[in-house]
């Protein structure tokens, strides 16, 4: 998960210095307000310690005690979490306990009751290494599914913009094609007077056979200026 998408030891809980190992940042619903999730680690294992020894020596008096002192130290972990960590709307509704080994978090989820129990009182849940892995990676597509989202609505605006501009720019091309059309039939009309000029020009230029050009002295050509 990138480093944007959760804080270490950080404050979940306004006016508290009590700090949480990891808090995921997910979007709220009011302008982009961020809520957070806490996540604790919790290291009872000289409870389960206890209670394995127990279990092989066989001894049931002292693995009913163990357990039950299992049970109490995992209740009052998860009543320290909602006390200090949780704080809705500025946080979900429920924290998540990590527990370090998976045969810890076996045998929280066998104690009777327990793990039901720490999400109905305290509104946390247990994971292990391997859920909290499995929990992650759905939260991380989640977000994956979120920035999907808002890029889409990006490329929906970008996408209707380019239409936009395309329909100008076809507009454009159609005016364009009008005026050349005008001005090519304007210069089919030019050229044809062109020609036609060109022909009475010619026309006069040529005299017809047998008629002589007049031959003017020079005395007269000037008398004619005059």
């Amino acid at each position: 998960m990138t480093p944007d998408k959760y804080e270490k030891n950080f404050s979940t809980k306004k006016g508290s210095r009590d700090v949480v190992e990891f808090a995921i940042k997910f979007p709220g619903n009011k302008n982009d307000e961020t809520v957070y999730l806490p996540i604790d680690s919790k290291f009872p294992m000289e409870y389960f310690d206890k209670l394995q020894i127990a279990q092989e020596a066989a001894n049931l008096p002292l693995v009913e005690e163990a357990g039950k002192a299992l049970d109490a130290r995992m209740k009052q972990e998860a009543k320290n979490i909602r006390d200090k960590y949780l704080d809705p709307p500025n946080t979900t509704e429920f924290g998540i306990m990590f527990l370090p080994t998976e045969s810890l978090y076996a045998e929280a989820l066998r104690r009777p009751g327990l793990s039901d129990f720490l999400r109905r009182e305290y509104r946390v849940s247990i994971a292990g290494p391997t859920t909290i892995v499995a929990l992650l990676n759905t939260f991380q597509m989640g977000f994956r599914t979120l920035a999907v989202e808002k890029r889409a609505s990006d490329v929906w605006n970008l996408l209707g913009n380019v239409k936009k501009e395309f329909g100008n720019f076809a507009s454009l091309l159609e005016n364009t094609q009008t005026k050349l059309e005008s001005a090519g039939k304007t210069l089919g009309e030019a050229a044809s007077k062109s020609r036609n000029i060109e022909r009475k020009l010619k026309n006069v230029q040529e005299l017809p056979s047998g008629v002589q050009p007049l031959l003017i002295e020079e005395s007269e050509a000037d008398a004619v200026v005059e």
